[in-house]
């Protein structure tokens, strides 16, 4: 009997139909919203608690079977995919809100929460949890890819937002790091290793972040533009002016156009902001004004602004479900999406360049992008069976990729690495690609956690 046999029957015996070896349920932790292909795992186990995980952590370090964390399986670049089999530890389960700190306006989760779930839960506290990947994520997820969103620009990414964690090691025992004070000098920060370690390091079971404050007023906005570069500048001049916008979303008219077919909007096709204010109802306003003020001089026009909270969610529903109205331009294709990340007064020149590389090529795409905080994604609709398609994609990518770096920038904004972007990691990073490798091997010397991807480059 193998020692993988002989693991999962053990743990068998523990879980009971909680192990699941069937295909269709292997087949759904074997994928993720990546364009990777599935490899599925040769067990998927559901844990119900802290405990459970670290009983199947502690057994797979013994026996040297991979495991790869699983949760909402929303990912971009293949986290979850388990490159080497072993087990996909589906942490769904973990979905209880410890405690609400209203007073110190935090909150301690277990891992498979969402953020919808959390928000809902705490709406009557007066407090909200503002981080918006678009996607109904759980927050040991979040963590654990360092997600953003559309409102980073104003409250930052989850590396801003996490207080503390509880994470299994890959040895089976349980750590928490940070405490939940808002500044500590005590020791190495941990938690900050763990926050976009992608699962590499361990397994991440409950989540402390901050909570805010649930604005006074918050208003919506839509502006159009007569040009892609009239648009980008005004998000320049409005970060560089010091509004604190809550949210400012660029479209290209592909994007639009794309939006108003399958979210039934009648926006004019043409390059758009989407925008969102928070505050006293004075404030808002003022907000608004000054935005729409530095619009029209760059090319702006019908400059809309709502308080109607369905106008505003309406909106935002267009703009977070960009990713599924990819059908509407190209039925079949599947989006290769991606992100990059520039420094704000490289932004225009990178969307442009990003806009000028797919009008020359032989693929159909879109850009879109949080562009208050400098990042911007690149959607090519392509049928990846295609392998004339596939490979331009790749080749447009690359491009885009190098051309932020070398703006001094980042090839991955939000997304994270997975499995797509590994290959670039040392290009950005140079030789501490090899601290990095260090820190994994010390942390988890058997190369179980969710191996294949970040700590085992080269």
């Amino acid at each position: 009997m193998t020692s993988l046999q002989s693991t999962l029957d053990a743990l068998k015996l523990h879980f009971g139909d909680r192990l699941s070896t069937t295909e269709a349920v292997r087949e759904h932790h074997g994928h993720d919203m990546s364009r990777q292909p599935t490899r599925l795992p040769d067990a998927v186990v559901f844990a119900e608690n802290e405990d459970e995980v670290a009983r199947v952590v502690s057994a797979c370090f013994e026996a040297g079977i991979p495991v790869t964390p699983f949760a909402a399986g929303s990912s971009m670049e293949g986290h979850t995919i388990p490159l080497k089999g072993g087990i996909s530890l589906d942490l769904t389960r973990l979905n209880q809100i410890v405690a609400v700190n209203h007073e110190d306006s935090d909150v301690q989760v277990q891992a498979g929460v969402t953020r919808k779930q959390l928000n809902a839960h705490i709406r009557d506290t007066g407090l909200f949890f503002p981080i918006d990947p678009g996607a109904d994520a759980s927050l040991g997820g979040m963590a654990s890819t360092r997600a953003s969103g559309t409102t980073a620009v104003r409250y930052g990414t989850m590396r801003e937002n996490v207080l503390a964690l509880r994470v299994v090691t890959p040895q089976g025992k349980i750590i928490t790091t940070g405490r939940r004070t808002k500044k500590s000098s005590t020791g190495y920060d941990l938690t900050k290793l763990f926050v976009g370690a992608e699962g590499t390091l361990g397994v991440i079971t409950e989540v402390t972040v901050k909570l805010h404050p649930i604005p006074e007023t918050i208003a919506s906005a839509v502006c159009t533009f007569e040009t892609m570069r009239g648009a980008v500048e005004t998000v320049v001049a409005t970060i560089q002016s010091g509004i604190p916008v809550a949210r400012i979303e660029f479209l290209d008219e592909v994007a639009v156009e794309a939006a108003n077919h399958h979210a039934g909007l009648t926006l004019k096709v043409a390059p758009t902001l989407f925008l969102e204010f928070h505050g006293s109802p004075r404030w808002v306003e003022e907000q608004s004004n000054t935005v729409a003020e530095l619009a029209a001089d760059l090319g702006g026009s019908d400059f809309q602004w709502s308080t109607r909270t369905e106008d505003r969610e309406r909106l935002w529903k267009a703009r977070h479900e960009t990713i599924y109205s990819n059908q509407t331009l190209r039925p079949g294709c599947k989006a290769f999406t991606t992100d990059v990340c520039v420094p704000i007064s490289r932004l225009a020149d990178a969307v442009m360049a990003a806009r000028e590389d797919i009008d020359a090529s032989f693929v159909m795409g879109k850009i879109i992008g949080h562009v208050g905080d400098g990042n911007f994604h690149v959607g090519y609709l392509i049928k990846p069976e295609i392998p004339e398609e596939l490979a331009e994609a790749e080749r447009l990518a690359e491009r885009l990729y190098q051309r932020a770096m070398d703006m001094g920038g980042t090839f991955s904004g939000e997304h994270g690495i997975g499995i797509s972007k590994l290959k670039y990691l040392r290009r950005e990073h140079g030789d501490a690609v090899d601290m990095m490798n260090a820190i994994k091997a010390a942390i988890d010397p058997k190369g179980i956690m969710n191996p294949g991807k970040l700590g085992q480059v080269d």
